[in-house]
């Protein structure tokens, strides 16, 4: 039953993977398919016209016209022996590459119907998904070169045994028997490779995690400091000692299963060739026999290790596309309605009722029946301690995930019942965890707003706003400037003049596909405040969002820059529906409602001045923040007063 179900899974790869050759290029899949018969047939026509040759010649009486006629076919073939592989090999990987682009797509597609997070932050999902990304592109090109090499290979194997058989039958028979515990063998080999490096996918990521670390310019600083460099070089070795013991026990079983499969498969061989030199020794054949019969010898032979070697790499190449299609055919991680209601502007506002969420059976409730309500053209802001719950409240408004008992209402409409991306069109966010993309300024910014990409004047009014618009300018290039050193200049100093027209044609190449070079340059850098302020900028991009949702906004910013942003976010979000959640408490003092929750549930609410007038967590918290103010004023009486201490 399972080799069934393995059969049938082996077949629908190969399908895809043909399905995806035509799709990439009908044109190169004929050309790669026909070329793969006429090399399967040449092998046989050379060897038969050998044949008749040599009867002719043998014979006395050779016809001048048969022999020229053999003799033009066989440099025929011998030309197109010659130039075959070249223009077969060309044509592969020019099919491959199209494929491997289709594939790509394919794959990366499949992953935006991932509606919320559960996916991304499930390790064997993950491992799945890198061995998708590792062998997905690449995969479905060689599953196809596999299959029409597989076809080519019988081919020339099926018509060398004709030839064997019309010479020996009990030799054509001995010689197909010992090919077939050598495919099975392989196949079995195959299965066990496919399975070891699903095994060591774990261990190869924790080796690229720690190679990752060793040369990230954010660990640079603590590696350094601390002194933990060899450490983690240590732990990047241990994982890959690990892979590569993996490896290596894989290569010995292969190496003696393999000795003892090809040193049958030669003492057959070799049977047969002793007896057709001592038949022919004895006059029982005739000299073109002999060549034939060699040559079909041979031929079945290299037909039948090309065969295992065909089928067992497409059958490892099936075993690893099938994480790809594992991807491919994941279920959304949320269900999406088939007839998704419509999320329209937000008139009433948003409610949270009875609210209970976890992120897996196996951890404590994050939220334990949460209700509250956010009404429209208010301004409220969740606070408490770490791990109190407010982030999970905020993924659950982007309906990154669903509760497990309760809802989440849009206007009175459950979130489950709309359509997530037209949700998600109608909510600004700047997150705690904000990104920093290895893009341009004015990509980073406008990423907030696709539309708004290539309006500049959009762009530059959003970066004003956020206070960067200064910064920005200043940099090299301005918007312009690439923020990363990840990605280098294109120009190799010392090209001669063969590589300079090389990295012409590269250049020329990438301007093609909308990238320029940066006249050699590395990049710049900006300061984690900085950086805030272009995530920033890419929400007040957005525009006229239902729902602003700012999840600590001056987490890395100065007193006098945090004062500043926050008097813009003010001015920005007044009269509009917003969440705001942030740790400094005097941030949030001038909200309509404020909401503390403690241990997943809501334990106060109320205003500002009500909280600190009930004197619970909210207060205490407060007054924790207040008198570490007071304790730097006094240390420094130079420091400006705080705000917190003045809002008592």
């Amino acid at each position: 039953m399972k080799a069934r179900v393995r059969g049938m899974a082996g077949v629908r790869a190969v399908v895809v993977a043909l399905g995806m050759a035509w799709r990439a290029s009908r044109r190169l899949t004929i050309a790669f398919a026909v070329l793969s018969m006429l090399m399967a047939v040449l092998p046989v026509t050379i060897a038969w016209c050998t044949k008749l040759v040599l009867d002719e010649i043998a014979g006395g009486r050779p016809g001048a016209g048969v022999t020229a006629a053999l003799g033009g076919v066989l440099a025929g073939c011998g030309v197109l022996t010659a130039l075959g592989p070249q223009i077969v090999q060309y044509v592969k990987d020019e099919s491959g590459r199209r494929i491997g682009l289709v594939a790509q797509d394919s794959l990366f597609r499949a992953t935006e119907r991932f509606v919320g997070l559960a996916r991304f932050e499930d390790p064997a999902f993950l491992d799945r998904i890198r061995m998708a990304q590792q062998y997905g592109g690449a995969t479905p090109g060689m599953v196809v070169s596999a299959a029409l090499g597989t076809a080519r290979t019988a081919m020339t194997g099926a018509g060398f045994l004709v030839s064997l058989a019309t010479i020996s039958p009990w030799m054509a028979a001995l010689v197909v028997g010992a090919a077939v515990p050598s495919l099975a063998a392989e196949l079995w080999l195959s299965r066990r490779r496919a399975a070891m490096l699903w095994g060591i996918g774990p261990v190869e990521r924790r080796e690229f995690f720690f190679g990752e670390l060793l040369v990230n310019v954010q660990a640079a600083k603590e590696l350094r400091l601390f002194g933990i460099g060899a450490h983690l070089r240590g732990l990047m070795n241990a994982q890959r000692r690990a892979a590569n013991a993996q490896r290596s026990r894989t290569d010995r079983r292969e190496l003696g299963v393999q000795a003892v499969t090809a040193t049958t498969a030669a003492l057959a061989a070799g049977a047969g060739l002793l007896w057709v030199l001592v038949s022919a020794a004895n006059g029982m054949g005739a000299i073109g026999d002999v060549a034939l019969f060699v040559a079909a010898v041979a031929g079945v032979q290299a037909a039948a290790s090309g065969l295992v070697v065909e089928l067992v790499t497409a059958h490892q190449q099936v075993l690893l596309f099938g994480h790809y299609l594992a991807v491919l055919d994941a279920e959304p991680d949320l269900p999406v309605a088939a007839r998704p209601r419509r999320a329209g502007p937000l008139r009433r506002g948003i409610e949270l009722k009875d609210v209970w969420f976890r992120y897996s059976p196996g951890h404590p409730w994050a939220l334990r029946g949460v209700s509250l309500t956010i009404p429209y053209g208010s301004a409220v802001a969740l606070a408490g301690r770490n791990g109190a719950g407010k982030s999970t409240v905020v993924k659950l408004l982007c309906r990154m995930y669903d509760p497990e008992r309760g809802s989440v209402l849009w206007d009175g409409i459950d979130l489950r019942e709309l359509d997530p991306a037209e949700l998600r069109a109608r909510i600004g966010a700047v997150f705690q965890d904000y990104m920093e993309y290895d893009m341009t300024a004015a990509e980073n910014i406008g990423l907030g707003d696709l539309a708004a990409m290539d309006d500049r004047g959009r762009i530059e009014a959003a970066a004003r706003r956020a206070g960067v618009h200064g910064v920005v300018s200043g940099l090299p290039r301005g918007y312009d400037t690439m923020l990363s050193r990840i990605f280098a200049g294109l120009g190799e100093p010392g090209l001669g003049e063969a590589g300079a027209g090389e990295a012409a044609d590269t250049e020329a190449g990438l301007a093609g596909a909308g990238l320029e070079e940066d006249g050699g340059g590395v990049g710049v850098h900006l300061s984690g405040g900085q950086w805030q302020r272009l995530a920033l900028a890419r929400a007040y991009l957005r525009g006229e969002r239902d729902l602003l949702i700012l999840d600590e906004p001056s987490s890395g910013l100065d007193a006098e820059a945090e004062h500043e942003i926050h008097q813009g976010l003010r001015a920005h979000r007044h009269g509009r529906t917003s969440l705001l959640i942030s740790h400094r408490l005097g941030a949030v003092r001038d909200a309509d409602h404020i909401v503390v929750l403690d241990g997943g549930q809501v334990a106060e609410q109320g205003t500002h001045t009500g909280l600190l007038a009930h004197d619970g967590i909210y207060a205490h918290l407060f007054a924790l923040q207040a008198e570490g103010y007071r304790q730097r004023g006094d240390r420094n009486a130079d420091a400006p007063r705080d705000r917190f201490s003045e809002a008592r």
